[in-house]
C-alpha cells in the first residue's frame, strides 16, 4: 500500500503532473523545467525528488547536464507496478489540456545552452 500512496501523492500536484507530461515527450534538465514552469530551481528539484521517490522519473548524468526522464521499467518489478500503470494512463490523459499544450509549445523553443549561459552572467 505504501507504493500506491507514494505514487498518488506524487501525482496529486499540478506541477508534478505537468513535469511528467513534459518528460513523456522529451528528457529535460532542471533549468529547462524551471524555464517552462516559471518556478525556482529549488522548487523544481523538490518536485523531481518526489517524482523520483515514487518511481515515476529518474535521472542520468550526461556531461555537465543532469537529464530527467520517465522511469524505465525495472526488470526486478512486475510490469503492473503502480508507477508503471499510472505512467501508461497519463500518456494519453489530458493531452488537450490548455496548460499541457502551452508547456509543449514552450518545450519546443527552450534552449538549455541559452538558459545556462544567462544564469551564469
Amino acid at each position: 500500500m505504501k507504493e500506491l500512496t507514494r505514487v498518488f501523492k506524487a501525482l496529486a500536484d499540478t506541477t508534478r503532473i505537468r513535469i511528467v507530461k513534459m518528460l513523456q515527450k522529451k528528457n529535460l534538465c532542471v533549468c529547462e523545467l524551471q524555464e517552462i514552469l516559471g518556478i525556482a530551481q529549488s522548487s523544481v528539484s523538490h518536485h523531481l525528488k518526489i517524482l523520483e521517490d515514487a518511481g515515476l522519473v529518474e535521472h542520468e548524468k550526461c556531461g555537465q547536464w543532469v537529464n530527467y526522464k520517465i522511469a524505465a521499467e525495472n526488470d526486478a518489478l512486475p510490469e503492473n507496478t503502480y508507477a508503471h500503470t499510472m505512467l501508461h494512463h497519463l500518456n494519453s490523459w489530458i493531452e488537450n489540456n490548455p496548460q499541457i499544450l502551452k508547456d509543449k509549445g514552450l518545450m519546443a523553443i527552450v534552449d538549455r545552452a541559452n538558459i545556462c549561459r544567462r544564469e551564469i552572467k
